[in-house]
């Protein structure tokens, strides 16, 4: 840990694992949402892996679930998104999905909260936009989040980049964060290492830091 301007500046990992310093977002763990990605079941289990030990740490937990908006309530940019990640030509054809209250909505089984935990909803990419996100950490005085789940290249990497123009510092657990489309994912990679906002790790370094007594 460095200082500068009275501050203590977090170089490591270390630095900022601390319940009082750094939350966890999980990130879309959702069923529609993991029922598109072949290595689904692995990314739970290693999502599940540091959930599990931010919960016997003390750790704030936050959780995030995507819903697209009725197809009556979608604007311009909602509709043209949708047209072209569902391959179609016309408004009509468009079918909303990951719609409130649907089993694809939902949160897997094994990543359910517990007390103390919370669900945000959001139709946006990015976790910070439309949700207390922000504000929640703040709150608490948290300037460091860890974050997990799906996918990196859709949602992701655009929660890491609008959080550190909020001034957060994100940790990004590599081998607990998954995705479908692999050179979009390696962009996300070599986008972090090159903007040098983010620290990478991986679940066995992360899990006994987390587990560490504060």
């Amino acid at each position: 840990m460095r200082r500068g301007n009275g501050l203590d500046i977090p170089e490591t990992l270390e630095d900022v694992c601390a319940p009082g310093r750094m939350a966890l977002i999980v990130y879309d763990m959702q069923v529609g949402v993991l029922g598109q990605l072949e290595h689904g079941p692995q990314i739970i289990e290693q999502v599940v892996k540091v959930v599990e030990a931010a919960r016997r740490g003390g750790y704030p937990i936050i959780f995030l679930r995507h819903m697209f908006l009725p197809k009556r309530l979608m604007g311009t940019f909602a509709l043209r998104m949708a047209m072209s990640w569902q391959g179609v030509d016309s408004v009509e054809a468009v079918h909303p999905i990951l719609q409130r209250d649907t089993p694809g909505f939902q949160l897997v089984p094994e990543l359910q909260p517990q007390e103390g935990e919370i669900v945000f909803d959001k139709t946006s990419m990015s976790a910070f936009e439309g949700t207390p996100l922000a504000s929640t950490l703040r709150d608490l005085g948290i300037g460091a989040y860890a974050i997990t789940g799906v996918a990196l290249e859709i949602g992701i990497a655009p929660t890491v980049t609008h959080g550190t123009d909020l001034g957060f510092i994100p940790i990004v657990v590599r081998d607990a964060v998954g995705g479908r489309d692999e050179p979009a994912m390696a962009r996300a990679w070599d986008d972090f290492a090159f903007q040098g906002h983010t620290l990478v790790t991986d679940v066995d370094t992360i899990t006994p830091l987390l587990e560490k007594p504060a």
